[in-house]
């Protein structure tokens, strides 16, 4: 019983994705990155970069769907950064998007779908892995929020950092390098980010995969 369940268990995000069950779950978690992206239920304001919980569900569908699932909620995620930075309703990703459209594209939306891949791909593999299961669940839960700040902060350095915005910050900050400006950008932020996923996508991606192999 114990090696069917771990069988079926293993077959968690790497199932056939074009199923009924995956459908239904997948499009739940589209909606609820939508109103999480562009409502503030998603995010908790700061001066510069807002606390986002939308790693959440992204993480939950990498977690049970596969790096497929998490390409595609990472890509919504990254859609609604897209459409704040338009809408002007992020001082910081306004200002990008007054700079450079298409770079602003590119850091709002590329990082969120590898963000979604990678989360996938931990837990896949981790799950592999005797005696590890639960961990799994958790650790690929904080993969998702860690890889979402570094790919993103990483694209802000590479095509914003000599702008006057940064550069601005920079200063008020008295950052030395790159490096030391993220970190103290980013902060107590990224931590409630990192903790709040994983908590709750780590829980939640867990229960809902037992219940899936009781069903």
């Amino acid at each position: 019983m114990e090696a069917k369940a771990t069988v079926v268990s293993n077959r968690i995000g790497s199932e056939r994705f074009l199923t009924t069950r995956t459908m239904v779950q997948l499009g739940m978690l589209i909606a609820i990155t939508l109103i999480m992206g562009l409502t503030p239920l998603g995010t908790i304001p700061t001066p510069f970069l807002s606390v986002s919980l939308v790693t959440v569900p992204v993480a939950i569908a990498a977690i049970l769907m596969g790096p497929k699932g998490g390409f595609i909620v990472g890509g919504v995620f990254g859609l609604t950064s897209f459409y704040n930075a338009v809408a002007g309703k992020s001082a910081m990703m306004a200002a990008f998007f007054a700079i450079n459209p298409a770079a602003t594209a590119f850091t709002a939306i590329v990082p969120r779908l590898f963000e979604g891949v990678l989360c996938g791909l931990i837990f896949m593999g981790l799950s592999k892995i005797k005696n590890f299961k639960t961990p799994a669940f958790y650790l690929a839960s904080l993969s998702c929020p860690v890889f979402n700040t570094i790919l993103f902060m990483s694209s802000v350095v590479f095509f914003f950092y000599d702008c006057e915005f940064i550069q601005n910050l920079v200063v008020s900050k008295g950052a030395t390098n790159p490096l030391h400006f993220v970190i103290l950008l980013v902060g107590v932020q990224g931590v409630v980010e990192a903790v709040t996923c994983l908590v709750v996508a780590g829980a939640v991606s867990q229960a809902v995969a037992r219940y899936l192999r009781k069903n």
